[in-house]
């Protein structure tokens, strides 16, 4: 047997109810294969994947808070600090009712990979928790936000592990966790990113997901002698990641004709409009069904998702698993020949299955949405330093690590696979930079 089948064996027998963890490491260590087989001897030696795929360290924890009628509640909390090999811990705080230690560990476990493509020094963590902030309170969302860090400070720290937003987690959430630790601690250091420009926030922060997708895109394309001007893209989600590729898209000339949310779809003929997105979601929170209702040439799909719409280029920018096979042979079919993931492990085994076997540009989620947690490290160098830089500076930082992470993922596909399978590219890249410290670092 393998020892790439050895080790998720094992890990199947320790962990038998994690489904998503499961489900994510057995992608990445079959896509490691081909390097794991060229280094057998000394990975067996240093028993390196036994390592790689156990978290260095998992903290969960009850957090007790009171709503706003006075009715007490208590939800858990969850920090897995993944791998350190490179850095301190870094990775987001989802809070979200789905929220559990399998998907956490799954979502950590891809993190290690996707912060060793930035060529930044920072390692692999995520946590959050079981809450939901939708409907919430200004004040409930506080007072469980000081909850959840009046535990989670013992943990991280500017040096040790820091923690940005992701799902539920916004510049609200931030800044909340942030004034708790500090008020803790007594510590003014850049232990969380994603914060407001007030209190060392940087720049570009916000748009930097969505931006950075779009440079990848933009590689991708022109590798192979096209450019995005003139191409029709869809897109899913509607949060940050979704609202800035589709402001960047447009930038470059693309058609970009839908968006959606958790209940369903907007179609816009005339490509979706930047000005109505931003004032529904970003000044007043609404639902993506409010856009049909001030866009007379659009439609609404309410409980669909995008996949059916044709087009030359999809962007998934809403969450995990979203595009199943049938969503993918639809794409496939309509003509759709690029798909960039912008949220977390947005296709399925069988999508992914059919992009690589049609043969289509397919970049994944750990270097294609990569932009964030590279500015986020930019916002850590800031910190340090005590510096502010502007937008511009922030910004052609981000565009050079975005085409560096699609030469570095192209190159590992061309040595270890074949020239665009950058699944495994992707994979293969990250995993040598981090497999390298963890073996010069010994049996730790």
């Amino acid at each position: 047997m393998s020892y790439v089948n050895e080790v998720y064996e094992m890990l199947q027998k320790k962990h038998p109810y994690e489904a998503e963890f499961l489900e994510a490491a057995k992608r990445i260590l079959d896509s490691l294969t081909p390097i794991v087989d060229a280094n057998e001897d000394l990975y067996r030696r240093n028993a390196l994947l036994e390592r790689f795929v156990e978290p260095e360290r998992i903290v969960s924890f009850r957090v007790p808070w009171t709503d706003d009628q006075g009715k007490n509640h208590v939800n858990l909390g969850y920090r897995v600090q993944f791998n350190s090999a490179i850095g301190p811990y870094k990775g987001g705080l989802r809070f979200h009712p789905t929220v559990n230690q399998s998907i956490l560990k799954f979502l950590g476990m891809e993190q290690i990979l996707k912060n060793s493509l930035t060529g930044l020094p920072i390692g692999g963590g995520k946590g959050g928790a079981d809450f939901d902030p939708h409907g919430r309170s200004d004040a409930e969302v506080m007072r469980f936000c000081q909850s959840f860090m009046t535990e989670l400070y013992k943990y991280i720290g500017k040096d040790v592990d820091v923690p940005a937003g992701d799902i539920g987690v916004g510049g609200r959430e931030v800044a909340y966790l942030y004034g708790q630790y500090k008020r803790i601690t007594n510590l003014y250091e850049g232990v969380l990113t994603g914060k407001g420009l007030s209190f060392g926030g940087s720049l570009a922060r916000p748009e930097a997901t969505g931006y950075g997708l779009i440079y990848i895109t933009e590689e991708m394309l022109r590798a192979a002698g096209e450019e995005l001007k003139g191409k029709s893209v869809v897109v899913s989600g509607s949060g940050n990641v979704a609202q800035y590729a589709i402001q960047k898209a447009q930038e470059r000339g693309a058609l970009v004709l839908s968006c959606s949310d958790s209940d369903g779809f907007i179609y816009d003929p005339d490509g979706i409009k930047l000005d109505l997105l931003f004032e529904i979601k970003q000044k007043r929170r609404g639902r993506i069904r409010e856009y049909a209702e001030k866009a007379p040439r659009s439609e609404y799909h309410a409980g669909e998702k995008p996949w059916s719409v044709k087009c030359d280029i999809a962007l998934p920018c809403a969450t995990q698993n979203e595009i199943n096979g049938e969503d993918a042979k639809k794409l496939l079919k309509n003509g759709c020949t690029v798909v960039a993931e912008g949220a977390n492990m947005p296709s399925d085994e069988e999508a992914i299955d059919a992009y690589l076997a049609a043969k289509i540009l397919y970049m994944p989620a750990k270097a294609a949405n990569a932009g964030g947690v590279a500015v986020s490290a930019l916002e850590m160098s800031q910190n340090s330093e005590r510096l502010s830089w502007s937008f511009e500076e922030v910004d052609s930082r981000l565009k050079d690590i975005m085409v560096n992470i699609y030469r570095n993922v192209s190159a590992a596909s061309e040595k270890y696979a074949h020239k665009g399978n950058f699944v495994i590219g992707a994979n293969v890249a990250g995993f040598e930079k981090v497999a390298a410290a963890m073996l010069a670092q010994g049996l730790v």
